[in-house]
């Protein structure tokens, strides 16, 4: 039976170890329970995974807590953009975290991922800590990137997440070329290469789909179909809006992305898929709550009914909710207990946050050239050596 258990506070501890929480819902019980996805899988030259999944009491508690932490820092990291704390682009992800904790629970830390801007939930979901995920965007020196990449440009190699990029379709090149090294390695794992339907008409995604395809590699490439491309609706940029059939010779899957067993089983399925026969496309028919980014209020382009129909409707995190208390493994206080936990775990991170150094001026030089390269930086006149950078 689910219970709220206290334990002392540590906001360094990593989110896939406990969710970096310092109170839980928590079980034990690893029982089978067989639960039947939202929507069919539909397949392009593939036959689609089953629609029965199997999860666990353990599972589905662990995948609320995962997204109600989520959903409630990104919903804090709008408050800090608000008061200027957080400078820059910022791009929130609450309405699509099904899709992280899902992938999450199908693949391992060994396997790879690399996404666009939006990636601070893929940075939680690979083990990140909330004061890492705030001190980076406050542009601290504590953040994962050292507090020099701010939002779009979180990183955590060690756990196999290699961004967190700003440029539009750049990051699926990339991570086929992790998916390149994994084969030549022969280490088993695969690649999953995210981007949004705004991106899927780049060419540069097709390109190296293509040499993907013809070296057998293991990439997924993992459309976050979202359905706007900013403010610009899928069909009116989009010829073709079925993304999973985009690969034409390679096989594709369509996902309810704001389902996270959905999400697993796909993931589970199409890991298989790459390691024996290459890559497979994943298309997440998912929806973000706020707009494209903090300079966009999200609602010029789609009505405040649609959002909130979506939200009461397909809500990933309800949806969870109401399978956790049609199998009596936790109450309704329980829950709401543990979202006003998670709230002030929020605070604590931000506060912790807050305390921590600015990166030091030097820093500006680092990171840039090899180091020891002897590279010159001159002043505008070419005369006056102004620094060596190290």
């Amino acid at each position: 039976m689910a219970q709220l258990t206290r334990r002392s506070a540590n906001l360094l501890k990593p989110f896939s170890a406990s969710v970096s929480a310092t109170r839980h819902l928590t079980t034990s019980d690893t029982t089978p329970i067989t639960v039947e996805t939202s929507l069919p899988f539909t397949g392009h030259k593939i036959e689609p995974p089953s629609r029965s999944v199997e999860t666990t009491p353990k599972e589905l508690l662990s995948f609320f807590r995962d997204m109600a932490l989520m959903r409630r820092m990104e919903i804090a990291a709008d408050s800090l953009y608000k008061a200027k704390l957080i400078r820059g682009f910022c791009h929130l992800y609450d309405g699509q975290e099904a899709v992280s904790v899902g992938m999450e629970a199908a693949i391992t830390k060994k396997d790879c991922i690399i996404t666009a801007y939006r990636d601070h939930c893929i940075f939680l979901g690979r083990g990140g800590t909330l004061l890492e995920t705030f001190a980076e965007l406050m542009g601290r020196k504590d953040g994962c990137s050292k507090g020099k990449g701010g939002s779009m440009h979180f990183y955590k190699k060690d756990s196999g997440f290699y961004g967190g990029h700003g440029i539009v379709g750049a990051q699926v090149p990339l991570g086929c070329g992790l998916a390149f090294a994994q084969k030549y390695s022969k280490d088993e794992n695969v690649t999953f290469a995210m981007y949004g339907d705004g991106a899927a008409n780049q060419g540069q995604l097709f390109e190296a789909l293509n040499m993907s395809a013809l070296w057998d590699l293991p990439a997924i490439l993992v459309c976050e179909n979202n359905h706007y491309g900013m403010g610009t609706a899928e069909w009116r940029a989009a010829k073709s809006p079925a993304y999973y059939k985009r690969g034409d010779y390679a096989p594709g899957l369509k996902v309810d992305g704001m389902d996270a067993l959905a999400v697993k089983q796909a993931c589970k399925f199409a890991k298989e898929h790459a390691l024996k026969n290459g890559p497979i496309i994943l298309e997440m028919d998912t929806y973000r709550y706020h707009g494209h980014s903090m300079s966009d209020p999200g609602s010029t382009y789609r009505t405040r009914d649609e959002i909130s129909g979506i939200r009461q409707e397909r809500d990933p995190i309800e949806r969870i909710k109401k399978l956790i208390l049609s199998h009596d493994l936790a109450t309704e206080k329980e829950l709401k207990d543990y979202e006003k936990e998670v709230r002030k775990e929020v605070d604590e991170a931000i506060a912790k946050a807050k305390e921590c150094a600015l990166p030091d001026s030097s820093e500006l030089f680092t990171n840039v050239y090899k180091k020891g390269f002897g590279v010159e930086s001159f002043g505008a006149d070419r005369k006056e050596l102004r620094a060596v950078l190290p």
